[in-house]
């Protein structure tokens, strides 16, 4: 359906029957309705409940189509606390950045749990950024040392300045260091840090680690950036970019020296960055603590300030629907959503 469809549509349906219609949220919209702490707060809640088991992430497809390299998937699940229920379509397409479009494309599909009737159509991109960033958020919340000064930021792409954002709302950080493949990417980084009046600097990763209280690293790499023995004791990481098999951010030796925690279990130990430590035998599925545990209080988080901590976060259909929900809503209580009848 185009947008002019939309308009028209849009126009026709009343006040009185929206309730039964189809509620359209664009990816504008999102942005403008749709903030950090809104985002934290659902994100929280939903691994409150992956842990409780009253929500639960379906299985995974994601394929190489076979054009324009493009991998194409969906993610879906049903929150039974939320009454959320839905799927992520979408997928990765690295020619669009050539074509001013986003690389990551996704739209979320809601439906409504007691009929199965589809319910509302969200613009995902915004959304997975600043969920994948809320995810982050939510573990330095309940991992990080209290006093943490320093962050330390590994990757300088389109999703690390939602990172960056949404780290300095939990600590009160006294300066931010990055390192980047490409170092003029980091002055993304730079601006934000000049605008927060937060001191920036750009180092070399053994030197991050040496320095960090807090490490987000939000790359698409397949080989360690950081090594075993350059982190320091208490130092909180989140590992946020590793979501398909192969992909790697840190030495899976990381993972024998740390409290580990993810988002979901099954997604932690075969595709995300704990599947190579896995691998290797360094640590087994038990060792790896759900954080909606610690959030709820049935498991411990950090246990001393010289603790090592990490956090696997793979990014689960859940967050998706999550924050969509909650975006639909917004929208629709703001009078910014649009609706059509089928």
């Amino acid at each position: 359906m185009n947008n002019s469809t939309v308009s028209s549509t849009t126009n026709s349906v009343t006040s009185s029957n929206q309730s039964k219609a189809i509620t359209v949220v664009s990816e504008a919209v999102c942005q403008q309705i749709m903030g950090r702490q809104d985002a934290f707060s659902a994100v929280e809640n939903v691994f409150s409940a992956m842990a409780k088991n009253s929500a639960y992430n379906f299985p995974v497809i994601r394929e190489a189509i076979g054009h324009a390299d493009a991998l194409y998937g969906f993610k879906s699940g049903f929150d039974r606390d939320g009454m959320v229920l839905g799927l992520k379509s979408g997928g990765y397409w690295p020619g669009n950045i050539q074509k001013d479009l986003t690389n990551h494309q996704s739209t979320v599909i809601l439906f409504d749990p007691d009929t199965g009737k589809l319910k509302a159509l969200v613009g995902g991109n915004y959304l997975t950024a600043i969920r994948t960033a809320a995810s982050s958020a939510v573990s330095i919340a309940h991992l990080a040392r209290k006093d943490a000064k320093v962050l330390g930021m590994i990757g300088a792409g389109h999703q690390s300045t939602f990172q960056l954002r949404a780290a300095i709302d939990q600590r009160k950080f006294e300066k931010v260091i990055a390192w980047n493949k490409e170092p003029e990417s980091l002055t993304r980084l730079a601006v934000i840090c000049d605008e927060l009046s937060i001191p920036f600097e750009s180092v070399s990763r053994q030197d991050l680690c040496a320095e960090s209280d807090v490490i987000i690293t939000i790359t698409s790499a397949f080989e360690a950036l950081i090594e075993s023995d350059w982190i320091k004791p208490g130092t909180h990481i989140a590992c946020m970019g590793t979501d398909t098999v192969g992909k790697q951010e840190v030495d899976a030796n990381i993972f024998a020296a740390a409290k580990v925690f993810t988002d979901e279990l099954a997604q932690s130990i075969t595709l995300g960055e704990a599947q190579h430590a896995i691998k290797a035998g360094l640590i087994n599925q038990a060792d790896i603590v759900p954080i909606g545990e610690v959030i709820n209080g049935t498991k411990p988080g950090r246990r001393s300030d010289t603790e090592i901590t990490l956090f696997d976060g793979t990014g689960v259909g859940l967050q998706d629907l999550a924050v969509a929900s909650v975006a639909a809503q917004l929208a629709d209580e703001n009078g910014q959503a649009s609706y059509f009848n089928l």
